[in-house]
């Protein structure tokens, strides 16, 4: 098997599964109970907090655990939304994110707030121009995902973070998952940052948000003491540990495996510019982890389910997208046809250079067999 489709999500750690059957075995207390097993519980939570925030350059305090990126983006979005709604009801994106920003956005809008929709330039990077024009004094958030999980545009934060310096009222949130273990991040370019586990060779189920100290939003779950007032449920100790495993495994390698996956992207690139038909949707800022192209003469679908008969897993477009047009191809380049033909190859770390030249060698004999049976 030769797996390509990291974005989507990654094969767990048996270091990370490990942990996580370790933690469910030996620490059977609810860490909010007040007998022996739960003080140790709790104890183990903290010293698991402690070291995620110490790994992401955050305090402990700011780590606001939950279900994934999408609930973390949800929360982001409603509970600004409902907390500072007397300031203003502006929200500024990006065509760029993901499902469970412009999903929530749409609802936002139904509530009565305006969204507006910042434009690309030509690289697919934020107009800086056009968030400026945006920006006034009723926009309370702006939300970009620092990359993007079609094309891999990696934005400039640090630049858009100066510019909203000028609205003290305008919180910044950045969705983190497709970078969090991939490129350095300062949290001090953002208000918030959402990632998930399952894009690091974690479990599925456990991801977190951090928020900034002095902001104070309203909850989007309401019930029983947990690790913090913004989000209601027993402490999930044995996914907590998991994520802390997780991420101790990819950031202190995040320079020796970007120059890993970048040598495993040029292997691609080179294979795939020898065809006519290809169009290579990259980018000058893109994210070596994460290859897009198009194909012009056969459905991306087809495609997809003829490598997967290989054992060679790829993908259309985001797993969490809805619909068979890539919104980001579309924003970018304009050109609807190449957006309903794109597919995305998303790297790992794991992946090695044989499985490259193993997937070049498959995707060959399929492209040429799949050509011969479309004229």
């Amino acid at each position: 098997m030769i797996y390509l489709d990291n974005s989507a999500t990654t094969p767990v750690d048996e270091k990370v599964l490990d942990t996580f059957c370790k933690v469910c075995m030996k620490f059977p207390g609810n860490a909010n109970s007040l007998h022996r097993l739960g003080i140790q519980a709790k104890e183990l939570e903290e010293y698991a907090t402690d070291k995620i925030a110490k790994l992401l350059g955050v305090n402990s305090h700011e780590i606001i655990y939950t279900s994934g990126a999408t609930e973390s983006n949800n929360t982001v979005l409603k509970g600004i939304a409902s907390k500072y709604k007397n300031r203003g009801n502006h929200i500024i994106v990006s065509p760029l994110e993901h499902s469970s920003v412009l999903e929530t956005c749409k609802y936002l809008e139904t509530k009565g707030f305006k969204v507006d929709y910042v434009k690309l330039d030509s690289s697919g990077l934020i107009d800086i121009d056009d968030l400026k024009n945006l920006l006034n004094d009723k926009t309370i958030l702006v939300s970009f995902s620092y990359i993007d999980s079609e094309l891999g545009i990696i934005q400039n934060i640090k630049e858009i973070k100066k510019i909203l310096k000028a609205y003290p009222k305008c919180y910044f949130h950045v969705d983190c998952t497709q970078a969090i273990g991939k490129i350095k991040i300062d949290f001090n370019d953002m208000d918030f940052l959402s990632m998930s586990g399952h894009k690091i060779f974690g479990l599925k189920g456990i991801g977190l948000l951090v928020k900034k100290e002095k902001i104070v939003l309203d909850n989007l779950i309401h019930g029983g003491k947990s690790t913090t007032i913004y989000r209601a449920g027993t402490p999930m100790l044995p996914l907590i540990c998991s994520l802390m495993k997780a991420l101790e495994l990819v950031i202190p390698k995040i320079q020796s495996n970007y120059e890993w996956v970048s040598k495993l992207n040029q292997m691609i690139i080179e294979g795939l510019k020898k065809y006519d038909d290809i169009h290579i949707n990259q980018m000058p800022s893109s994210s070596p982890y994460i290859i897009n192209f198009s194909l012009k003469n056969i459905k991306p679908e087809t495609f997809i389910h003829a490598m997967a008969e290989e054992e060679v897993y790829l993908s259309t477009q985001s797993a969490c997208s809805s619909g068979d047009i890539s919104r980001s191809l579309e924003a970018v380049f304009h050109d609807r046809e190449m957006a309903s033909h794109s597919i995305r190859i998303s790297l790992s770390y794991k992946n090695t250079d044989l499985e490259i030249k193993k997937f070049l060698e498959v995707f060959d004999r399929v492209y040429r067999k799949l050509l011969i049976k479309n004229d």
